[in-house]
């Protein structure tokens, strides 16, 4: 059998096979058997130069009119299967099936948080309350019984503004905590109390974003804490302890205790810290806790001063006020152990996503 005979049959084989190709897998298989590496038409291109000199032009130029051949076919049967293929897919189409859901975000989980905090407290009849982030240095420091050169009200702990100084208020700040809304609250209440003629009785909760000049590993500049304040006739620290625990166990879980110790806090008299028991030994003392308690934040009775900023007669009424982290009660529930606070309010999703 001579070259063109040759180039012939593989033409026509070839033909023959990718007609009768069932799927692309196949018909790429097709492809490697003649026109590959090794293929048969490949290796008939290398005889070429067996064949005296007058005849090469006239046989190279069937073998690539042979090739051109081949390729075309194989991709117009591959188009063909391809289109049959999506057509099958069509007719076995059930658009009754359910569809695939997309992915859905989450609320982070300091808003978590915010949340649950909330609703822990409305159920005892405290509600929430909102005050400025911005705020007068009247409400966050002065109306709070802090003297004028009060480590807190220096620039370096403080965020002050270049709004202009009120004769009365003072400066305009970035609230440094959610302890300015006290002031507010008990000015809102006894109008109220004057309009109606009842005693004044505060259940207050403020949740907020608060400011300080302070940026590392266990500090950010902006976080959250929420702020309890309870005014009214006979308050006591009974009172104080019952909320504290009830707090503890509704949000940290039943085994779980809370204890206050003597501490100094300005807007308070008498101060405390409240610590909640571990919950890794439940106050047994362990190597995360030492003793088996973790401090949570502070606390107190209202200082009689502050209620008289408020307009309050504190001969007449007395309360109690708490104010701690959303962040701190947060990993102190969930058991978080991050190396950077900040890193609460990054935007690195392999952290985030697992709340």
């Amino acid at each position: 059998m001579n070259m063109e005979e040759t180039l012939i049959k593989i033409k026509n084989e070839a033909l023959s096979l990718i007609l009768e190709a069932s799927d692309i897998p196949q018909l790429e298989e097709i492809k490697l058997q003649f026109l590959g590496r090794n293929g048969k038409l490949t290796i008939a291109f290398k005889d070429l130069t067996k064949l005296p000199i007058e005849k090469r032009p006239e046989i190279g130029k069937l073998a690539n009119e042979i090739k051109i051949v081949l390729e075309e076919a194989i991709d117009d049967r591959k188009k063909l299967l391809k289109e049959s293929a999506s057509q099958k897919e069509r007719e076995n189409l059930d658009v009754t099936n359910p569809g695939i859901k997309p992915p859905l975000g989450h609320l982070h989980l300091i808003t978590q948080a915010i949340s649950e905090i909330t609703n822990i407290f409305e159920k005892i009849g405290i509600t929430r309350v909102r005050y400025p982030e911005i705020e007068w240095d009247y409400y966050a420091f002065t109306a709070l019984n802090f003297p004028e050169n009060h480590p807190a009200r220096d620039d370096w702990e403080t965020f002050f503004t270049t709004e202009e100084t009120n004769n009365k208020l003072g400066q305009i700040i970035l609230t440094p905590h959610t302890s300015s809304g006290q002031v507010r609250e008990m000015e809102k209440a006894v109008k109220q109390s004057q309009k109606t003629g009842d005693p004044i009785s505060i259940r207050m909760l403020n949740i907020a974003k608060c400011y300080r000049r302070q940026s590392d590993v266990s500090h950010t500049q902006m976080f959250h804490q929420f702020e309890g304040l309870v005014v009214g006739e006979n308050i006591s620290i009974v009172h104080l302890k019952g909320v504290l625990d009830y707090f503890v166990k509704s949000y940290f879980g039943e085994k779980r205790e809370s204890r206050i110790r003597p501490y100094h806090f300005q807007f308070t008299e008498p101060s405390f810290e409240v610590d909640v028991t571990c919950g890794v030994c439940l106050g047994k003392g362990c190597k995360l806790c030492k003793a088996g308690w973790l401090e949570m934040g502070g606390a107190g009775m209202v200082h009689p001063n502050v209620l008289k900023y408020g307009g309050i007669d504190p001969k007449k009424y007395t309360g109690f006020a708490f104010g701690w982290g959303v962040e701190r009660v947060l990993m102190m529930k969930e058991g978080i152990e991050i190396d950077d606070l900040r890193l609460l309010y990054s935007n690195k999703l392999e952290f985030l996503d697992q709340f």
